[in-house]
């Protein structure tokens, strides 16, 4: 083929009209026409369909952040406290519950849970009835309960992501109590993101070696054992059954981190 009739084959081929809905183009009419964003809003409309969208739901989890940090922002620095939904009241994993966030509350922090019944609860209720800040985040389920009344500060979450993040961003450490999927969830979802250090290094406790032996074990023997992870990557695990441990060890990070002198009182919260 000549250059001249070459010339001629890529004129001669239609070329595609880019069409923009906002900063979104669409080429080839491959997107129905909808009108303009300033039309869609003002427009009466019957249906209340368009709600339930994707780019709907953008705004709710915008909104869900802009409450939670603006609740939590001014929180000193606090713990997270995490365990059973079904830890019942008169079982010794209630009263260490409770014995971990009066000693959390004494030593300045502000103890964070889920919001729930049983360890959590046990958490919150050891904070407050030490004086110290209770705080909630709870989670939309089907099944789930109000917050506890033992709660001073709750927001309840649509979406799990938008909680882990608030978990996350306001701790200084981690304690996990004997817990469920919930409290697995919530103990690999941090480990993971200190290991690839998304987060600054802090504490990640396990809280009742007996119910946790079995886990590290697989972690030591499987994972480490095949080089599945890294040698180092179990120290960032501490498995203890003393309250003044997970204490000691959580104020110990905080004073590496030289942030001890911003630990907030009562009055300020």
């Amino acid at each position: 083929m000549s250059t001249d009739a070459a010339d001629h084959e890529v004129a001669s081929k239609p070329k595609s009209t880019a069409k923009f809905r906002g900063p979104i183009m669409f080429r080839r009419d491959r997107k129905p026409g909808a009108g303009t964003a300033d039309r869609n809003l003002l427009d009466q409309r019957g249906d209340s369909d368009w709600v339930h969208t994707d780019p709907w739901r953008v705004l709710r989890i915008q909104a869900e952040f802009v409450e939670g940090f603006g609740a939590l922002a001014e929180v000193p620095r606090a713990v997270t406290v995490f365990g059973s939904a079904r830890t019942p009241v008169d079982h010794p994993e209630y009263e260490a519950g409770m014995a971990i966030g009066g000693a959390l509350a004494r030593a300045g922090f502000a103890v964070i849970t889920g919001g729930g019944p049983g360890a959590m609860e046990a958490a919150n209720r050891g904070a407050c009835e030490a004086g110290g800040y209770s705080i909630g985040l709870g989670i939309e389920l089907p099944f789930e309960q109000s917050l506890n009344e033992w709660v001073d500060l709750g927001i309840n979450f649509r979406y799990f992501f938008v909680r882990k993040t608030m978990f996350v961003k306001y701790s200084e450490a981690f304690v996990c109590l004997p817990g469920g999927f919930g409290t697995l969830d919530e103990l690999f979802e941090a480990l993971t993101l200190v290991q690839t250090r998304k987060i600054t290094r802090f504490p990640i406790i396990l809280f009742g070696t007996k119910y946790w032996a079995g886990l590290v074990d697989w972690l030591r023997g499987s994972l480490q054992g095949q080089g599945k992870v890294s040698a180092g990557d179990l120290d960032l695990i501490h498995v203890t059954d003393h309250v003044d441990e997970v204490v000691e060890i959580i104020t110990r990070a905080a004073a590496e981190r030289g942030d001890i002198d911003t630990l907030g009182t009562e009055d300020k919260w």
